[in-house]
């Protein structure tokens, strides 16, 4: 009897115990794009439980990363105003962070808990959407370029934004699933600045995008990825990171960055960086987390895995790194004779006022409303043919069996 009251008392304190651990156990939250760490697969490092063991050895307790994904920053945005608690790290584009800035939605950073931001290259510190660098520290940089399937697309129709708009490719284009994106093809194609406050040119840019929707298989996001590999679709403008490991899948793909008529890139350039939301719930472990993944081995791992540039000088001047990637890509990441700080401001998204904000929204359900009705239409249109071709079919039946008793 005894011994079964002891062996009771050391499972209650077994249960106690493991009940007490598992509710002490360190949560970090990170809110982020989706294929955007290197995640364990194919060989490649699990950055996020890299971090945990690292966050074990170091400190001695167990702490567990909670990964979940957005498709746009738009998307991210509408989570957090909307009052949704519990991230601790976000990862938005510039001008996606001045307007979180802007809106009293980051914390400061305490940038004496991340000694690794030094590895970060200077051209990358001081930019428009955080001056001050108080506020975030980047992840990645990058432009948006015009990913072409060669099997289906002549190398003549590339080099310009017109690829987008080429009848001869109707049905077989993919458009950006989201606002900024999708202006900024229209407004770099026509030579519009995109962070102009003249609603004219965004009106202007409108009629633009109205007149490739005949064209448009549909506007995607990270659907492009099926489609461009498998050749459902041959045309889109997309990040030239992830052009790089759509590549991987299917080598029919090219790409390119968009040029004017005076022969230059006339494209959208992007940092996204990591930045830490108001109320983050543990400030200081996403702080350990932003430091952890500066470093090396981390740093290296996550750009070789999603293919985007990375403003880490423990990356880029990494031999190994280079190796690995390979000349093509290198070229694709980090064009030769291209100053990206000197045509940063010019081409990189700014934030808009809430009245400009107010109006592209506006614009971007009008144009969506027009695409659904445009198709809508077609599938109307595409059953009344059914229709009458059936309806032929049992006609000429009928009356080759009326012509029998004649």
């Amino acid at each position: 009897m005894k011994k079964l009251i002891v062996v009771f008392a050391l499972a209650i304190s077994f249960v106690l115990f493991g009940c007490e651990n598992a509710a002490e156990k360190k949560v970090v939250n990170v809110y982020s794009w989706g294929e955007y760490i290197s995640d364990g697969s194919e060989g490649t490092l699990d950055s996020n439980a890299a971090f945990e063991e690292y966050y074990f050895e170091k400190y001695g307790e167990e702490i567990e990363v909670v990964y979940t994904t957005y498709a746009s920053n738009e998307d991210m945005y509408a989570k957090l105003k909307s009052g949704a608690s519990g991230y601790d790290v976000v990862v938005p584009s510039d001008y996606m962070i001045a307007r979180l800035i802007n809106e009293n939605m980051l914390e400061k950073i305490d940038f004496s808990s991340i000694p690794n931001y030094a590895n970060i290259s200077d051209e990358f510190k001081g930019l428009y959407y955080d001056p001050t660098d108080e506020y975030s520290i980047p992840y990645t940089y990058g432009m948006v370029g015009v990913i072409y399937n060669s099997n289906f697309v002549d190398d003549a129709d590339t080099g310009k934004w017109d690829l987008m708009w080429n009848e001869k490719y109707a049905g077989r284009i993919l458009q950006f699933n989201n606002s900024r994106d999708a202006f900024g093809t229209a407004m770099y194609k026509l030579g519009i600045d995109v962070n102009t406050n003249d609603e004219a040119e965004w009106r202007r840019a409108l009629e633009e995008l109205k007149a490739q929707q005949p064209h448009v298989q549909g506007y995607v996001m990270d659907e492009i990825y099926n489609k461009m590999e498998s050749g459902e679709a041959a045309i889109s403008s997309y990040y030239a990171g992830d052009f790089l490991s759509m590549y991987d899948n299917n080598d029919a793909l090219g790409f390119y960055y968009p040029v004017n008529d005076e022969g230059e890139i006339v494209t959208n350039l992007f940092v996204d960086a990591y930045c830490i939301p108001k109320g983050a719930p543990n400030k200081e472990l996403a702080e350990i987390y932003i430091d952890y993944m500066l470093s090396e081995e981390p740093a290296i791992a996550n750009a070789e895995y999603i293919y985007y540039a990375s403003p880490n000088k423990a990356v880029y001047e990494n031999e190994v790194y280079i190796e690995d990637m390979g000349e093509e890509a290198m070229k694709v990441l980090y064009p030769e004779n291209f100053n990206f700080k000197a045509n940063y401001n010019k081409l990189s998204y700014h934030n808009l006022n809430s009245e400009m904000l107010a109006l592209v929204n506006g614009l971007w359900e009008e144009l969506k409303i027009s695409s659904a009705t445009g198709e809508t239409v077609y599938v109307l249109a595409v059953a009344i043919i059914v229709a009458l071709v059936g309806y032929g079919v049992f006609h000429t039946i009928q009356k080759r069996r009326r012509e029998k008793y004649y």
